[in-house]
């Protein structure tokens, strides 16, 4: 618990991985009522948008993700090496 108070170790990442599996249930429900949901029936237009929608949230939510995970890492690491000279 004194880690988690006094800031000795990151609680963010743990949270990033629920955070990354909201996001992609976030766009495939996004994609899902753009494809069928809204007014004007069902088209072939509105069918690719809800696929572009799907796609390109999972792909963005990953890169977001994986891009503050990186930003830990870092910054563990960071504290490994300066832990060495101490």
């Amino acid at each position: 618990m004194r880690h988690l108070l006094f800031f000795d170790s990151m609680l963010t990442p743990k949270i990033i991985t629920l955070v990354y599996w909201l996001c992609l249930l976030a766009a495939v429900f996004s994609g899902l009522f753009s494809m069928f949901g809204g007014w004007g029936g069902f088209t072939f237009g509105k069918f690719l948008t809800g696929l572009v929608v799907i796609a390109g949230g999972a792909i963005a939510a990953r890169i977001w993700c994986e891009i503050l995970i990186v930003l830990f890492k870092i910054h563990e690491n960071l504290r490994v090496l300066a832990e060495r000279r101490e």
